[in-house]
C-alpha cells in the first residue's frame, strides 16, 4: 500500500489519456498538464496503470482532455487491470453513441461535465452548442449503467449560481428507488481569468445540511454528500480547505507519462519511459513527495 510522508495512503489513480478537447470551457486546469504533443499509447497506459495497481491502488479514474476523442478509448479500458473501480471524467458530448461500449469494456461508472441547463449560459462557458449532446450523454450513460453518474457543476457566480437547485432536480429525475445520478457541486480553481466568477460553495452546504435527511461524510477529502428530499448533492471545497488536502488518497498521471504528486503544484517525475521496478520505484519516489497544498 502506498503511503506518503503525512499518513496519508494512496488509493486512487487518475490518468490523463488525452490533453484534446471538443470544449473550450473557461475554467479548465486540464488535470494540470503542460502543453504537449505525444499520448501515451494504450498498452503504455494499461502497464503503468498495472503498476499502481500492484502497489495496491484501488480505483483508476480516466480523464483528459475529453477521453471519448480517443478512438481506442474502450481498448484503454478493457485493457485496465482489475480495479474495484474504473470511473471515467467526460463533458458528455460524445458519449450517447459510446456509453454501452464502454459498458461492456468495462467501465463501471462516469462523471460528466454540466454547469448549466440554460443554452446561451452553456455557450458561454464551453464555447459550443452541444448542450443537447450531453443531456443524450447523460440519459444513455444511464441506461448504460454507468451509474452513479455525477454530474460535475462548477459553481460560477453570476453564470450558474441561480440553478443549483434546478440541477439537483435535473440530477434527482433519473433517480427512483435506486440513486442513479448524484450532483456534484465543485468550487471553482479560480485564476486570473476566471476570479471574478469565484463563489464560496458555503452559502449552499448551509441550505443542504437543512434540508438533508442524512449527511454522509466521504473518506475522500471529508467530502459532505447530502441527501435530500429533492436529490443527492455532494461539494467538493478544495479552496482553503486543509481537511480536504489532509485527507487526500489521489495521484494524478498526465496523457504523456508524467506523475503529478499535487495538482495544485508544477512538480512532476517523468515516468514514460521506465518499466517493471524502476517504474515502481518511481511512482514511490513521487508518493513520497506529496504534501498538503493547504494546512
Amino acid at each position: 500500500m502506498l503511503r506518503d510522508l503525512y499518513g496519508r495512503y494512496v488509493t486512487n489513480l487518475r490518468i490523463s489519456v488525452t490533453q484534446k478537447c471538443n470544449l473550450n470551457c473557461i475554467y479548465c486546469h486540464r488535470e494540470g498538464e503542460e502543453e504537449s504533443s505525444e499520448e501515451m499509447s494504450a498498452e503504455r497506459i494499461a502497464e503503468i496503470a498495472r503498476a499502481f495497481y500492484e502497489l495496491g491502488v484501488k480505483k483508476v479514474k480516466i480523464t483528459g482532455g475529453e477521453p471519448l476523442l480517443r478512438k481506442d478509448i474502450c481498448d484503454i479500458v478493457s485493457m485496465l487491470p482489475e480495479f474495484d473501480e474504473i470511473s471515467l471524467t467526460t463533458n458528455g458530448t460524445l458519449l450517447k453513441d459510446k456509453a454501452w461500449d464502454l459498458k461492456e469494456s468495462g467501465l463501471d461508472r462516469v462523471n460528466i461535465s454540466l454547469d448549466t441547463l440554460n443554452p446561451e449560459k452553456f455557450r458561454f462557458v464551453t464555447g459550443s452548442d452541444k448542450l443537447e449532446a450531453v443531456l443524450e450523454g447523460i440519459s444513455s450513460a444511464v441506461e448504460a449503467n454507468l451509474t452513479p453518474v455525477k454530474l460535475n457543476m462548477v459553481l460560477l457566480k453570476g453564470i450558474n449560481d441561480g440553478e443549483v437547485f434546478k440541477m439537483l432536480s435535473f440530477a434527482n429525475s433519473f433517480n427512483g428507488k435506486d440513486v442513479k445520478v448524484i450532483l456534484q457541486l465543485i468550487e471553482l480553481i479560480p485564476n486570473e481569468k476566471t476570479k471574478n466568477f469565484y463563489l464560496n460553495p458555503e452559502i449552499f452546504e448551509r441550505k443542504f445540511a437543512e434540508m438533508a435527511k442524512v449527511v454522509k461524510i466521504r473518506d475522500m477529502h471529508k467530502r459532505k454528500q447530502f441527501l435530500t428530499p429533492f436529490g443527492v448533492v455532494e461539494i467538493v471545497r478544495p479552496i482553503d480547505n486543509s481537511e480536504f488536502c489532509r485527507h487526500c488518497n489521489r495521484i494524478r498521471v498526465t496523457s504523456d507519462g508524467k506523475i503529478k504528486p499535487c495538482l495544485m503544484r508544477n512538480e512532476s517525475l517523468d515516468i514514460s519511459k521506465l518499466r517493471g521496478e524502476e517504474l515502481k520505484g518511481e511512482i514511490i519516489k513521487a508518493v513520497g513527495m506529496r504534501k498538503p497544498f493547504f494546512t
